[in-house]
């Protein structure tokens, strides 16, 4: 190789790292910016209690939380050991979890040690306990798929799986496991 290919080659490799320099630094800071935005809450609330109505102005639910977190972007809200108390007439239901998301569209996934008492008197069914449940509070239906176990004054049953209607409270559990009746 000559001088002039030698001089050539050098000036040519160092401009293309002259332009190409601020591309490969660039996205490394663009997408860690990206991610603290996207992971910072809109609004916080502590010792949270707000109760929210129907377009009839009767009362849906009411919420209390330790935490909650409103993220206005991503279309969802989380709650640190909320309780949720959906009221609809005579069959309201109380509803606790460590944990629970509710989205936009009035979905509620609450998770770890759920349980969902039941404050109608004389029901057969007192308690719902899973490690999550899906609640469409619209449409007052409840569902998991993961152990459930379902308790009243004279029954304890166990299954994989549940699907509910909270409205009529009638209660299908997809896997029956087991149940023990006591004495009246």
């Amino acid at each position: 190789m000559t001088v002039n290919r030698v001089i050539l080659l050098i000036i040519f490799a160092l401009t293309m790292y002259w332009i190409w320099s601020p591309y490969f630094d660039q996205p490394k800071k663009q997408s860690s910016t990206e991610e603290e935005s996207i992971a910072t809450p809109d609004y916080v609330a502590t010792e949270l209690k707000q109760t929210k109505y129907s377009e009839a102005g009767m009362r849906n639910y009411l919420v209390e939380a330790n935490k909650m977190e409103l993220y206005q972007q991503l279309g969802f809200s989380h709650f640190t050991s909320p309780t949720f108390t959906l009221f609809n007439g005579p069959q309201n239901w109380q509803l606790s979890a460590n944990e629970a998301t509710l989205y936009e569209n009035n979905m509620l996934i609450l998770e770890g040690d759920v349980k969902a008492l039941n404050l109608t008197e004389g029901a057969m069914i007192s308690q719902i306990s899973a490690d999550h449940i899906q609640v469409d509070i619209t449409q007052r239906a409840m569902r998991s798929d993961l152990p459930v176990e379902i308790v009243g004054p004279h029954l304890n049953i166990k299954g994989q799986g549940l699907n509910a209607d909270l409205n009529t409270e009638i209660i299908e559990l997809i896997n029956h496991t087991r149940t023990i009746y006591y004495d009246q």
